[in-house]
């Protein structure tokens, strides 16, 4: 699932200080050094992106982000299944992330997909909170 035109690390950190402010968005440097590491892939749909990295048999869910005036009618959903078909397509049996324990609609979103805490970093984000570890198998009926 990507996009007709290539994002380039520029719209990625515009969309991106679009969508978070804490902790600091990422800026186009960030995202070009990404996007040059090994294991790293990204999933462009419409308004939005998700940056995954596979390493061996586990994916990380990077950072998701959806244009502000797009949520709400799946863009989120389609965005973490491409990157779940992305990450087993590169060999990964599970895949975790890291959200901010507050942040109501991507908690929502994630557990829908099956994704349950496995774990919390207290204080991860500074004065924005804790962030909740999340994973989930991959694969398989149900996530496997």
């Amino acid at each position: 699932m990507t996009e007709a035109r290539p994002w380039t690390p520029e719209d990625l950190a515009a969309l991106h200080a679009r969508c978070f402010s804490a902790p600091p968005p990422w800026g186009a440097e960030a995202f070009r050094e990404l996007l040059r590491s090994d294991g790293v892939y990204l999933c462009a749909l419409g308004p939005g992106f998700a940056l995954g990295r596979v390493v061996l048999d586990e994916a990380e869910l990077l950072t998701l982000a959806v244009a502000p005036e797009a949520r709400r009618v799946g863009h989120g959903r389609s965005l973490l299944a491409a990157f779940e078909a992305g990450a087993i397509r590169r060999g990964a049996t599970a895949a975790f992330l890291e959200v901010a324990a507050g942040n109501a609609a991507a908690c929502a979103l994630y557990a829908g997909a099956g994704y349950r805490q496995v774990g919390r970093r207290r204080g991860y984000y500074g004065a924005g909170g804790d962030a909740l570890v999340l994973g989930r198998r991959l694969g398989g009926m149900n996530g496997g």
